[in-house]
């Protein structure tokens, strides 16, 4: 039963939660277990007499609540991150020539003068998404 708990996606509200716990009541460090990171929840543990859990769990709810989710789950659920390979885009030959093409016709308007630098950036990039 504990291997299960264990192995399963860690959500980042729960390590927000408990991290807050740990700054309200004496027991600092359940946000670690959690997160399978035992050793630092032991030297939480070890340290209940002194302020230092405490204030290392109120760094720890600012960093997990303005963590990415994304960062989040590639640091505390690596096999999910693993698992789920970001897909590859698949893009059409013709229609990367065809982005080339219009990239170098607005370069060429740009050094007449016919357009600005933000109106060159604004459709550089329309054509740029088109890939």
């Amino acid at each position: 039963m504990f291997e299960q708990l264990w192995q399963q996606p860690k959500n980042q509200k729960i390590a927000i939660l408990l991290a807050v716990v740990g700054v309200i009541t004496p027991i600092a460090g359940l946000q670690k277990f959690y997160l399978r990171q035992p050793r630092w929840g032991i030297l939480y543990l070890l340290l209940f007499a002194t302020p230092i859990p405490h204030i290392a769990s109120v760094i720890d709810v600012f960093w997990y609540f303005f963590l990415d989710q994304e960062k989040f789950q590639r640091r505390f659920n690596p096999e999910l991150a693993e698992a789920d390979p970001p897909p590859t885009p698949t893009t059409n030959p013709e229609n990367i020539d065809l982005v080339a093409q219009g990239l170098r016709q607005l370069e060429q308007l740009r050094q007449e003068g016919l357009l600005t630098e933000y109106e060159f950036e604004q459709k550089r990039r329309q054509l740029l998404n088109q890939i």
